[in-house]
């Protein structure tokens, strides 16, 4: 099946948008270019601002790979067909520049420092996302390059706006979350001193120690990327984005597009194909998710607007000096506490653990995959104990009898290591399933409320508009076409496969409930016979 395109009807009335207005003619640099953020963000960029100029994507060395050969692994993807579509010839304004983030001079020839210094617009979206990385690369990449960018960034003399794309959850150790700056656990050049002196055995041992109460290296890291943006803007226009959890679009330039398995959507996957059966997870807790597609638009609104906030600063500095010393060519020195917006769900429009899954159950039994390897059968269960007691019975025992199997038929068995796998990922989720955030989002309503009516549908991200009912349709259909690669041709097959995996599910659990029957009376049985000897 030919994935299909999404068209919104285009607004074509004469209403500028003053957004789109603000790239034009703009060189835009763009780290993280070809992860999840960076593609959504390129493509709507490119689509909805024509007439920006150029997109310069920092993107890793990759030996034996020609320039067009990473044009096309840019390019080759769904995410691009309606770009493609509307706008022929975008790949002309797309530069590829060699570099990598946190080694030193990023390993870039000058010839290509220079021309990043041509940007006027800077999206800070690279970052190391594992959330077991080992913490000096997780270090180098979230820490010391976004302060090599911040410091490259002081060398563009018509620098517009740096946009810091972070998390939420940077702070997860504070159970409120405001639009503010934390204190951090440790000062960023504090750490980039420890992390160059240890050597990587010492460093990994204290590791734990390091980051204390956080949860992971990725979000210890990201707390202290955001105190490099606050050590280190000064006088630049300067913004960060947190996102929270984010799942598949919900409207565009596909609906439902996801390319990876974190965060929630990996549950909704593993459960989905019949993998996962059981998350230790209060079903009460708000779940705070955000369409992708709202993040983005809240991302390029934000570079719109901490340009005017800091144009409007300058100008009052410049006038103040102007009356004050009289020197009206002075440049003004401005230098503003960079705005943060917490791009979030629950403020607006909350939706729980419980609902969340729910939803995709209903939908998704409704479509199931050809893929799926058994039945849907997943439980939410707060109690650690008891999810682990259904880790044993519906995950590792299986696993053990089915790799057992293949062994004595001569094949590989693989179901042990992937629910190694499974319960690694299900650990690190189930932190953020398991407890419960109060965030806020002043800025990012009050920067909706700027916004002019035109722009409000090109760059939509107020999730009080948001239906999900109407939403969780695209997501599991999403996850189905575009992770499991699965169309919809073959759903009326799937059904019926569906419908067998369901017979056999129920069967084996008969099974399994007569036999638990059979041994518990038996065990009975031999216990009274016991009691009987001894006092009969």
């Amino acid at each position: 099946m030919e994935k299909e395109v999404n068209t919104i009807p285009v607004d074509s009335s004469n209403e500028i948008s003053h957004v789109a207005d603000f790239f034009t003619g703009c060189n835009i640099l763009i780290t993280g270019g070809s992860g999840f953020v960076g593609k959504l963000l390129v493509e709507k960029l490119l689509r909805s601002c024509p007439n920006l100029n150029k997109i310069y994507l920092l993107t890793r060395p990759k030996k034996g790979k020609s320039s067009s050969e990473r044009y096309k692994e840019q390019f080759e993807d769904v995410v691009y067909d309606r770009l493609k579509l509307e706008q022929p010839d975008f790949a002309s304004k797309v530069v590829l520049v060699e570099g990598q983030l946190g080694e030193i001079g990023w390993k870039m020839s000058q010839d290509d420092r220079d021309l990043l210094k041509n940007s006027h617009i800077v999206f800070h979206a690279a970052a190391t996302v594992r959330f077991d990385e080992k913490l000096r690369y997780a270090v180098d990449i979230n820490i010391r390059g976004t302060k090599e960018l911040l410091l490259f960034a002081r060398e563009m003399p018509q620098l517009k706006a740096f946009v810091h794309i972070g998390t939420a959850f940077s702070h997860c150790v504070s159970k409120v979350i405001d639009e503010v700056f934390y204190k951090p656990p440790v000062g960023c050049d504090e750490l980039l001193k420890l992390v160059d002196i240890l050597d990587d055995s010492t460093l990994e041992n204290i590791t734990p120690g390091i980051i204390g109460k956080w949860p992971n290296t990725y979000a210890f890291t990201k707390t202290i990327g955001e105190d490099v943006i606050k050590k280190h803007s000064n006088n630049l226009p300067v913004c960060i984005v947190r996102p929270s959890i984010m799942i598949p679009t919900s409207e565009e330039p596909v609906c439902g597009w996801i390319n990876n398995l974190y965060g929630a959507t990996g549950v909704v996957f593993g459960a989905g194909i019949g993998v996962i059966r059981t998350l230790h997870c209060k079903i009460e807790n708000v779940a705070d998710i955000i369409p992708a597609d709202y993040v983005i638009n809240n991302i390029i609104v934000a570079a719109w607007d901490i340009h005017n906030q800091h144009s409007m600063k300058s100008l009052e500095f410049t006038e103040i000096k102007s009356i004050d010393d009289n020197e009206n060519d002075q440049v003004a020195d401005v230098d503003i506490e960079p705005p943060i917006y917490n791009s979030v769900s629950s403020c607006q429009n909350p939706i729980t653990w419980g609902e969340y899954m729910k939803y995709n159950e209903v939908y998704g039994l409704n479509i199931p995959s050809a893929l799926s390897v058994w039945y849907y059968c997943f439980t939410l269960n707060r109690y650690l104990w008891l999810h682990n007691i259904y880790v044993i019975f519906t995950h590792l025992l299986p696993a053990i009898i089915i790799d057992t199997l293949a062994r004595l038929t001569g094949r590989k068995p693989m179901l042990l290591d992937t629910y190694k796998k499974i319960h690694k990922f299900s650990g690190v989720i189930s932190y953020f399933c398991t407890q419960q955030w109060q965030f806020r989002n002043d800025n990012v309503m009050k920067l909706w409320k700027k916004l002019p009516s035109k722009d409000r549908k090109i760059f939509y991200f107020n999730l009080g508009e948001l239906s999900w009912p109407s939403y969780f349709k695209k997501h599991i259909l999403g996850v189905r076409l575009y992770l499991l690669n699965d169309p919809a041709e073959t759903i009326p097959a799937a059904l019926i496969k569906y419908k067998r995996l369901k017979y056999a599910h129920y069967g084996l659990m008969t099974v399994v409930y007569i036999f638990g029957i059979w041994l518990g009376y038996h065990i009975l049985r031999f216990y009274i016979s016991i009691l009987n000897y001894i006092f009969f």
